[in-house]
């Protein structure tokens, strides 16, 4: 049995792996609880939910969803996808620690070349500014599509419960608006970096296909917030989707050709370290997580 010191000990959130001719090292911003499944995972009944929450060994009663932050070294560049939630905790106090992975992981902020958007959200957003909006990574360029960058900076589109997110939005991405840089869909625009539109969550919202040498990995955004819900039932609905409808058409679409071509994927919200491949399983699909591997460095 653990003693009371060492159960309360902190473990470096951080996982890094080699990638082709570079590498990857996944940080986390903490986990982000989103509550009552029932009430977030639409469409079908709640019943339903619970079932397959119960069938795969997890909470029915609440949800609680990883933040898995890939900083990738590829082809000269360092590139840090997505950015956490900063200095809010709208969606509890364990997220907000990217900046403090990074130190465990002994990264060095200056270091990033290129921030990657996947979307606007405040969870995604919400790190790239210190709570005086000043940079966390002044020597990166930043992307994001632009309907995103857009949609959400403006917030005349969007419902009035939307509010924090486009105030979070218009704080991080307005003031560094000559440093932002967008991306259409199919564009490589980063050596090894490819944009693949996959609109719903948000209209903007878009996924990554990275290559190094061999080795292929898809980053997934916001594609599918659960690694049994949203994949078992791909077209189950998630609560904070601009397009519930649209949504579940890109999962499908882009889920069915990362089976078919077998590339490994990455989800930001997966369970720790959101790292594995996605099979076809019945009407759905089946995440299988990656083996994890020591990096000796």
């Amino acid at each position: 049995m653990l003693n009371d010191q060492a159960h309360q000990t902190k473990v470096p959130y951080f996982y890094p792996f080699k990638f082709g001719t570079g590498e990857i090292t996944v940080l986390s911003d903490g986990p982000l609880e989103l509550g009552d499944p029932r009430e977030n995972f639409l469409g079908v009944d709640a019943a339903t939910v619970t079932d397959m929450l119960d069938r795969n060994f997890l909470s029915s009663s609440s949800v609680t969803l990883e933040q898995n932050i890939p900083l990738v070294k590829i082809n000269g560049k360092t590139i840090l996808f997505d950015t956490g939630m900063g200095t809010s905790k709208i969606f509890g106090p364990t997220t907000g620690r990217l900046l403090k992975s990074m130190q465990e992981a002994g990264i060095d902020p200056l270091e990033v070349d290129a921030v990657v958007l996947s979307h606007a959200h405040i969870d995604h957003t919400g790190g790239l500014c210190d709570q005086d909006g000043k940079l966390n990574f002044p020597n990166a360029e930043i992307f994001i599509s632009e309907s995103d960058f857009d949609d959400w900076t403006d917030g005349g589109k969007l419902d009035a419960g939307f509010k924090a997110q486009v105030e979070n939005a218009r704080r991080n991405l307005l003031p560094h608006r000559d440093r932002i840089a967008h991306f259409v869909d199919g564009q490589e625009f980063l050596p090894g970096v490819q944009a693949v539109h996959a609109p719903g969550h948000t209209l903007g919202h878009f996924c990554f296909l990275m290559q190094s040498d061999n080795d292929r990995l898809c980053f997934l955004g916001d594609l599918t917030h659960h690694h049994i819900l949203l994949m078992e039932r791909p077209w189950m609905e998630f609560k904070y989707d601009t397009d519930p409808k649209l949504s579940a058409r890109s999962r499908t679409r882009v889920l069915d050709m990362l089976a078919t071509d077998r590339i490994p994927v990455m989800s930001y919200h997966f369970a720790w370290p959101g790292l594995g491949n996605v099979a076809r399983e019945r009407e759905g699909f089946r995440y299988v997580p990656a083996a994890m591997q020591m990096l000796s460095r």
